[in-house]
Parts: C-alpha cells; structure tokens; sequence
C-alpha cells in the first residue's frame, strides 16, 4: 500500500460521510450515456432538462408570495432579510443581494448574504464549510435580529452551516424560510415557509449548480423583485429608483420618463434637470403636471411613493 493510500485511508476513517437521498443525488435516466453523445445531443438533453425547471417554480409560487410578504413586513418594519448558503446556493445568494442596490437603489443593508467559508469562498471551492452547523448558528447569532428573515439556501435540503443558522435565527425570534430541491426535506417543518422546488435529478449526477441552482436563481429573482414592487421601488413596470452611474444608464432614466409619461425627449431631460437628477421626483412632476417642489414634497409625504405622491397631488 502506497504512503498516498494509507494517507487517503487515514482522512476517510476521520472524515464523517453523509449519502444524502435529496432527488438531486439521483442518477437522470435521460442522461446515462451522456459521455457517448455527440456535442449537439449533450446541448439538447441539458437543454430538455432545463425545460422543466420554469415549471417546477410554479408550483411553488404560493411558498414565494408568503416569504415575499413577511420580507415585505419586516423592511416595512426596519429590519432585515438574510440569505445564508454554502456553495452554489450560497453563491447564487450574494449575487441576488448585490444586484438589487444598483437596479432598485435598495440600503445596502436591507439584504445580507452571509456565505458559508467567507467571502473567499466566492471564488474558490470551501467544501467542507458547509459541514459547520456551529458556523452557521455562530454567524446567525451575531448577525441576525428579531424581527429579520432569513432565508436559508440548500439544494439537499440538509446543508448542515444552514440548518444551523435557520434554527438560531428562529431562536433569535427571526422568521425564517427553506429554499431547496427536495421537496421532501426533513427540515420542512423546522421553518415558517418551506419552498422545496422539484427539480429532478441533474443531467450530471449531484450536480446542483444545473437545474437545481437554475432554479434558486429564479426563484431569488421572483422573490427579490416582487418585494421590490410591493415596497413601491416600480412604476407600472418601469425600474423608478435606479442609480444612474454610467451613461447608459442616464438614459435609461430618459426612457423610462419617456415610457412613463408619454412626453418628448427633451421635455423629460428637462424635468429631470430640474429635478437633481431624481428620477421619482421628475416623474411625479411630469405626470401630475405639479412644480417640482410639489412633487418632491408630495413624494416625502408619501414615503418616497410615486403612486402616493400623485394620490396626494390629485386631491
């Protein structure tokens, strides 16, 4: 037996093993000889598996309104949202959060990503991080208020630096919710809301950065968007609270006034002129006919409302 083997021997017999049973773990029988396929035949059998993910997010769309609601309550109430992942999940997690500042002009601390191994972790694998339930309940307990939620993010379901930090999170007196791809998860009846989302098994077997992460991105997406809409940071459909750092997006904001009012390009460039650069403000202005000084106070009276704002300004 060679030194490497006895090594290798030694790590596995210290080394706890989980065989984890979550559906991601199965073996896809549509891709078994995907390493006999020619590139086009591996492209469509991954790209039929994909098809399924859109579909397996709506049946969980109800899971999503309740967690989009007491997200909603809670930055209504000054408190927070927390995303703990390991991973891909962790990952896809960070990503959300970092997004939603510059497309909706969020606080920075209204979404906190918190990434099992650190923010090293980003950029290269920390497997065994995940294996840290006192890391996860450690992070929660620091980090975490009554009143937060906190979403947890784990394709098995059972990823130990979330559970942990899911239950001292509730025990802060945080509500919390389970994002997965196992519908049957243990965990289930541990949190408020559970969305195991039925992925299936991956074209490549344990693979959840596939169809499994496909489907935490969507749902991050629906979810993060629509508590963007309910807390009145979109106008119809048009992006209202952007910053507007670069020139492509300075004239975005053109656009999006254009869109929005139905008035020419050079009278929305001077609106927004006259209005600093604020967008809301100009908007409001344009659409209620109102000086901007009254649709800059209408807009303070109302929360930063637009909907509020032109109410005030009609009656």
């Amino acid at each position: 037996m060679t030194a490497g083997r006895v090594e290798r021997d030694e790590l596995s017999a210290v080394r706890p093993v989980v065989r984890v049973g979550a559906p991601t773990e199965r073996r896809n029988p549509h891709s078994v000889d995907l390493d006999l396929m020619s590139t086009r035949d591996v492209l469509t059998v991954i790209n039929d598996a994909d098809r399924r993910v859109p579909a397996a997010v709506a049946a969980v769309l109800d899971k999503i309104a309740e967690t989009v609601d007491l997200a909603v309550a809670a930055l209504r109430g000054g408190y927070r949202v927390h995303y703990f992942g390991a991973g891909t999940s962790g990952r896809l997690g960070v990503l959300d959060a970092a997004e939603l500042a510059p497309t909706f002009n969020s606080p920075q601390h209204w979404f906190c990503s918190h990434l099992a191994g650190g923010p090293d972790a980003m950029w290269r694998a920390v497997e065994d991080a995940e294996d840290d339930d006192r890391a996860g309940a450690a992070e929660a307990a620091e980090c975490v208020r009554p009143g937060d939620l906190v979403v947890g993010l784990a394709a098995s379901g059972r990823t130990p630096y979330v559970l942990g930090a899911l239950a001292a999170s509730r025990a802060q007196g945080a509500g919390t919710v389970l994002l997965c791809a196992n519908p049957e998860a243990e965990a289930a009846s541990s949190v408020d809301v559970f969305i195991g989302v039925d992925t299936g098994p991956e074209v490549v077997t344990g693979s959840t950065r596939m169809k499994a992460g496909t489907a935490q991105k969507l749902v991050l997406n629906t979810f993060s968007t629509a508590v963007m809409v309910r807390l009145g940071r979109v106008y119809s459909n048009l992006m209202i609270d952007m910053v507007a750092t670069n020139a492509k997006l300075r004239g975005r904001m053109i656009s999006i006034l254009m869109e929005a009012t139905g008035c020419a390009e050079e009278v929305c460039r001077r609106a927004l002129h006259e209005a600093d650069g604020d967008l809301k403000t100009a908007l409001v202005s344009l659409v209620s006919g109102a000086e901007v000084s009254a649709a800059r106070a209408a807009l303070a009276r109302s929360a930063d409302q637009v909907r509020g704002a032109l109410a005030l300004l009609a009656s």
